[in-house]
């Protein structure tokens, strides 16, 4: 049975930080691209991070370059993303993916930035 567990979310200020983890069971973890997606109420759900299942390499939205980071402990089928000077545009469900041949999706972390 897969899963993908989404915590750290929360309500935050601007300028904060959050620390998001994704566990993942039931399928080869180190095998799958694993990604952050995040939909903002009225909004279609987007990319913000990426990164590979071998290189290890990494892809963000033009709108978080530079403050947020993707990360994967493959020991730990865990991915994170560390959120460092959050806005409130990037209030948003926060959803973790895993995709090879088939995708799977969590069920969503709140991230909520306000004064």
């Amino acid at each position: 049975q897969v899963q993908l567990v989404e915590s750290g979310g929360g309500l935050v200020k601007p300028g904060g930080s959050l620390r998001l983890s994704c566990a993942a069971s039931g399928f080869i973890f180190s095998s799958y691209t694993m990604s952050w997606y995040r939909q903002a109420p009225g909004k279609e759900r987007e990319l913000v991070a990426r990164i590979r299942s071998v290189s290890g390499s990494t892809d963000y939205a033009e709108s978080v370059k530079g403050r947020f980071t993707i990360s994967r402990d493959n020991a730990k089928n865990t991915i994170y993303l560390q959120m460092n000077s959050l806005k409130p545009e990037d209030t948003a469900v926060y959803y973790c993916n895993a995709n090879r041949l088939t995708t799977y999706w969590g069920q969503g972390t709140q991230v909520t930035v306000s004064s």
